[in-house]
């Protein structure tokens, strides 16, 4: 087994690495068609009116282009046949890096139809989550906490992208489809949001274990982990992973991506508890919950406390 060190880095890095070295060979192609054109940094940005620091980035990697931006830079240096080829490689660096301010912007909603339109071809998802409980697993009221919160704070479209998140767990109950969660005590634990929505959002997930093509495996803070849980993950067939940073959406579909993915995946799911024992875990958060916050309004606890 690969030591604890090795994987931590590569988990951590290897998604982020793979896309920057996609933003940089683009670069270095916008770099060759400028430098064949015999065109210096500073006179190709005079001839598009840009500010040459623009050129800089955009040839190190450190700046992604527009759509625009290719159609521009392959006019300027004669070399449009390459304008689709450049857009091709853009496209597949936007997919694999969704920043969040581009894909919400047109609101919660249309992104929830396109993972759901995405997950219909999905056979088997492989998930891990070590913070926040996954969206397939929601109640409404969790994922509308979840889902108007850090950068859909404030979205118009929030009942509604709720609403297309509830409908797409219906494939939890199809025979086609396997899932196989795996989740930290810790995203038990956390008070993402208020605990009368946390206390239903645990019972859901007892109910759930129920399911005979779901698979739910809870990380016990009594385990002893050889592999620390830094982010979590969905592993999608074995065609891609689906990462959720601060900042981007990162879909890896590198081979060897998906096989650190995969190992990952096996080292957690090996250390879970599942079917009774993980309802007793569960169950054991839910019973330190509401005695921390006692329902108020239930006559017979007011009574006794």
């Amino acid at each position: 087994m690969p030591s604890d060190g090795k994987n931590l880095r590569s988990s951590k890095t290897s998604g982020v690495t793979s896309v920057q070295e996609a933003r940089r060979a683009l670069g270095l192609r916008l770099r060759e068609l400028r430098r064949e054109a015999k065109l210096t940094g500073k006179e190709l940005a005079e001839s598009l009116s840009w500010p040459t620091s623009k050129i800089s980035k955009l040839e190190n990697g450190r700046q992604t282009p527009t759509d625009d931006d290719i159609r521009s830079w392959t006019i300027a240096t004669g070399s449009e046949s390459e304008a689709e080829a450049l857009l091709a490689s853009l496209h597949t660096l936007e997919t694999r890096h969704a920043e969040w301010r581009r894909v919400l912007r047109p609101g919660l909603q249309p992104h929830q139809r396109e993972l759901a339109e995405k997950d219909k071809r999905v056979r088997l998802f492989r998930v891990f989550e070590p913070v926040i409980l996954p969206g397939l697993l929601q109640t409404a009221d969790y994922a509308r906490a979840r889902l108007g919160s850090g950068i859909g704070a404030g979205a118009k479209d929030l009942d509604d992208a709720v609403r297309v998140r509830m409908q797409r767990q219906e494939m939890l109950y199809r025979s086609d489809k396997r899932f196989h969660f795996v989740l930290t005590e810790a995203a038990l634990r956390y008070r993402l949001t208020r605990p009368e929505v946390l206390l239903p959002q645990l019972d859901r997930l007892v109910s759930l274990t129920a399911l005979r093509n779901v698979r739910l495996g809870i990380i016990g803070f009594e385990n002893t982990l050889e592999l620390a849980p830094l982010n979590g993950f969905w592993l999608l067939d074995d065609d891609v992973v689906r990462i959720e940073t601060f900042s981007a959406e990162l879909n890896l579909a590198q081979p060897q991506e998906i096989e650190l993915y995969s190992r990952v995946f096996q080292q957690l799911a090996a250390v879970a508890s599942y079917g009774s024992e993980a309802r007793a875990i569960i169950t054991r958060v839910i019973d330190e919950l509401a005695a921390e916050f006692p329902d108020e309004d239930d006559p017979e606890k007011f009574e006794n406390e």
